[in-house]
């Protein structure tokens, strides 16, 4: 179990003792990537040092929120979804899932998790519900399972279904700890009709700049990262129904019909399962 500390009467001078400014954190790269400003001169740093390794990696930041608006687009209007729980949110940026669920649902109730400091200071002040639904937002660890069910059954309602959330974050979970079975436990918790929303850097022969670009981060930058291939990725989703096209590369899972082309591929890979 990761432990976190202890509260204080200062909420927010116990969040920011808990930041670290002197090495790279990958929310604050993903952040930078995407456009945002909520990154210090060391994330910039490395950003650009593992943009120079892999140029496409942008293109992967991109590709998961997009992936994300999809999904969750998908879920209210076709799957009749009204609750999210999502675990390892990141730094809020445009078209967060609340945004995204509450303008087709304004009663959506969302449940935010994540155990990154800065990512909890801004998350109090910018992913604010919709005066019909409401968000919530944990500071928890996705290891924490049973923690956070308790937590978010204060928000949820898990005889109601509950699109499970877990976007670039099972990389995080070694394959010593369980990741299967902690991703498993979470969905054995929800009913029928609940939904597994998951993305995934892969690794392949095929992407050896990928390999390079994680060795790297491994090296300087916070939390480690754990690839898996795409097969590896696919596991999460056993016993669940998927949802095509499958577990494919994120920009490519139910594009725009607009789109004059195909999407590029991006080596982040991410799926839809249904619970029966």
């Amino acid at each position: 179990m990761t432990e976190n500390p202890a509260a204080t009467e200062d909420p927010a001078a116990a969040l920011r003792s808990r930041i670290d400014t002197l090495r790279p954190h990958t929310a604050r790269i993903w952040n930078y990537w995407l456009g945002g400003g909520d990154y210090y001169e060391v994330d910039r740093i490395a950003g650009d040092r593992i943009r120079e390794l892999h140029p496409a990696i942008g293109e992967y930041a991109r590709a998961d929120r997009l992936f994300l608006g999809r999904a969750v687009r998908h879920l209210v209007a076709e799957a009749g979804i009204r609750q999210f729980l999502d675990i390892g949110t990141g730094l809020p940026t445009a078209d967060n899932t609340h945004e995204v669920a509450q303008r087709l649902a304004p009663d959506a109730r969302i449940v935010y998790v994540d155990n990154d400091p800065l990512v909890l200071a801004h998350a109090r002040a910018l992913l604010t519900s919709s005066p019909e639904g409401r968000t919530d937002h944990l500071d928890e660890d996705l290891r924490n399972v049973d923690s956070i069910l308790e937590r978010a059954a204060d928000t949820l309602d898990f005889t109601r279904p509950v699109a499970l959330m877990l976007l670039g974050v099972v990389i995080f979970i070694g394959d010593d700890e369980d990741p299967y079975g902690m991703v498993r436990r979470l969905m054995d918790a929800l009913p029928s009709g609940s939904h597994l929303v998951l993305s995934h850097t892969i690794t392949s022969p095929a992407l050896s700049e990928v390999d390079e670009a994680v060795r790297f981060w491994n090296e300087h930058g916070i939390p480690a990262l754990t690839q898996r291939t795409p097969e590896a990725v696919a596991r999460f989703f056993d016993g669940l129904e998927l949802l095509e096209p499958g577990v494919v590369s994120c920009s490519r899972w139910r594009p725009e019909p607009a789109e004059p082309v195909e999407p590029q591929e991006v080596a982040l890979y991410g799926g839809v399962g249904r619970k029966r």
